[in-house]
């Protein structure tokens, strides 16, 4: 039996593996990459596995980074059962089509571009039809469901606690007469969130993969978040200036609309204007209302009482287009929330050509930014960022409420990891960012004595023997790339390390020189691919 680890290996994104023997090809996860430019372009590689040879496929849960090449996959030829939890199930039916959108209205900005280029056309990589031709496949199980895979494999989903209706996967095996256990963390969420319930504890495993995005860091506290999170709005408005929130559509946007009703109840905000300017969060928080199975206890008790905590009278879903531009024109002093959580696409990027240039506005982020992100590098300390082609300057006030986060911290990761009882469990690190995955590989190592290893992107670990191979890749089609993309990054990194250089100076600070000298590295293979096309 073996592993191939197809995403989200040294990084976040494009979470994708598959487990195979001799009988069966199975798939965990079907994600889009997202972030760098080189990570994006594997989006568009012919897949590096055969569609038509995958038995099943499990998703752990709804975000794209898990889903998002889904529709793919079904356009080259998968056509068998996509087993999820019913809350995730709901979920793709409104974000796959949702993603697809996306994809045609990104193919033909880079057909418009590509033509005055002298270049081909760019075909979108899956359309809405792929998106909805994938939904049928959907078949939908009960957390704790024990249930057939494929002969020889079942599987069941536990709960992860990260965004409504994730899952963890616990995978049972047999094979030459005997069985092993895989398990697949998915995304892990923190302790206590808003709304939903905590992650379930596993105890046994042969074999176990588990995520890593904050396997270095520590959030800060629901309560201090909580308290930053009023002061940043109470300080904002006072400038009168509106206060832009790029945030996923679900969950976190949730999550956030949950935390300002319980703000304006209390009394500790004023009755400002906010806006849901996503119409993904606006179906998704719907979906929210349908699956009352996955909230924690103190949200069912607030809906018993009559409450409603993802609704209060200051409270404006914007559905269309035009409603969305109007609110640039008239909204003053108010909280526009909008996806996407990484300012990658969709309507935050308008809202932010708009406020970004404003001393008065405000930027709070209250998610992960990946790498090569135009959220990671406002984070960072960008003073100037590209919109729709033009330069914007970045004088609004930037915020970062870690507290927020869907995801476990470096203490919560080593938590779950320590109810693991075999000793002999070989453990994946995987979905971080390469310092991140070695920083809690290392520490699993030393806390519980687990054989731990950080694998690579295209890596074959045979389960068996525990040797890994490397696949090949492909090769990424010419017309997707060009000079002005590289451009473009060229400029976004230039800036990102600028900033970084500065901090770690004045901070004197290590573990950011280290950031800085990838960022460099990154620089120059850029520069080095846009001299090659000259």
């Amino acid at each position: 039996m073996k592993i191939e680890f197809v995403g989200a290996a040294k990084t976040v994104t494009g979470s994708s593996y598959i487990v195979k023997n001799d009988n069966f090809t199975i798939m965990i996860d079907c994600g889009m990459f997202q972030g760098r430019r080189e990570l994006k372009e594997r989006n568009y590689l012919h897949l590096i596995y055969a569609p038509q040879e995958i038995d099943a496929l499990l998703v752990t849960h709804a975000h794209i980074d898990h889903s998002g090449l889904i529709p793919k996959l079904v356009k080259e030829g998968f056509n068998k059962p996509i087993f999820a939890t019913s809350a995730t199930a709901d979920l793709l039916r409104i974000m796959l089509p949702d993603s697809a959108h996306i994809q045609e209205m990104d193919a033909e900005f880079f057909t418009k571009r590509n033509k005055k280029l002298g270049r081909e056309a760019v075909e979108p990589l899956y359309v809405q039809a792929d998106a909805e031709e994938a939904c049928k496949y959907l078949d939908a199980k009960d957390y704790g469901e024990i249930f057939d895979v494929v002969p020889g494999v079942k599987a069941r989903f536990r709960d992860a606690g990260h965004i409504l209706g994730s899952a963890m996967i616990e995978l049972w095996v047999e094979e030459n007469g005997t069985t092993k256990k895989i398990v697949f963390s998915g995304d892990l969420g923190p302790r206590d969130q808003a709304i939903i319930k905590n992650a379930e504890h596993i105890e046994d495993a042969d074999f176990l993969l588990v995520e890593s995005t904050y396997g270095d860091r520590i959030h800060k506290s629901k309560g201090d978040t909580y308290a930053e999170f009023k002061n940043v709005i109470n300080e904002a408005h006072n400038k009168k200036g509106n206060i832009v929130i790029p945030s996923f559509a679900v969950e976190r946007t949730q999550e956030i609309i949950h935390t300002l009703s319980d703000l304006l109840k209390n009394g500790e905000i004023p009755l400002v204007p906010v806006y849901i300017d996503s119409p993904l969060a606006i179906s998704a928080t719907e979906i929210f209302r349908k699956h009352v199975e996955c909230y924690d206890d103190d949200m069912k008790a607030r809906i018993l009482r009559g409450e409603d905590p993802l609704n209060f009278p200051s409270l404006t879903y914007t559905k269309t287009t035009a409603e969305s531009k109007e609110l640039n024109k008239k909204a003053k002093g108010a909280i526009i929330i909008s996806a996407s959580g990484m300012c990658t696409a969709g309507r935050i990027k308008y809202h932010l050509q708009n406020n970004l240039y404003k001393k008065e506005a405000s930027v709070v982020f209250v998610g992960y930014q990946a790498e090569g992100t135009l959220g990671r590098s406002l984070v960072e300390g960008a003073k100037r960022v590209k919109l729709y082609g033009e330069e914007v300057s970045v004088n609004a006030k930037i915020y970062t409420l870690g507290g927020f986060s869907g995801h476990a911290d470096k203490d919560g990761l080593l938590e779950w990891v320590s109810k693991f009882k075999n000793k002999n469990m070989k453990v994946f690190v995987v979905h971080g960012e390469e310092k991140s995955s070695s920083n809690l590989a290392s520490l699993i190592s030393e806390n519980f004595g687990f054989k731990t290893t950080v694998p690579s992107w295209g890596d074959i670990v045979d389960l068996n023997t525990f040797e890994t191979t490397r696949m090949s890749y492909g090769v990424v089609p010419e017309n997707i790339r060009s000079i002005d993309d590289d451009v473009e990054q060229i400029d976004v990194l230039v800036e990102a390390f600028i900033a970084k250089y500065q901090k770690a100076k004045n901070d004197k600070n290590m573990a950011l020189m280290d950031r800085v000298g990838n960022d460099i590295e990154d620089l120059k293979a850029m520069i080095k691919r846009v001299s090659e096309k000259l």
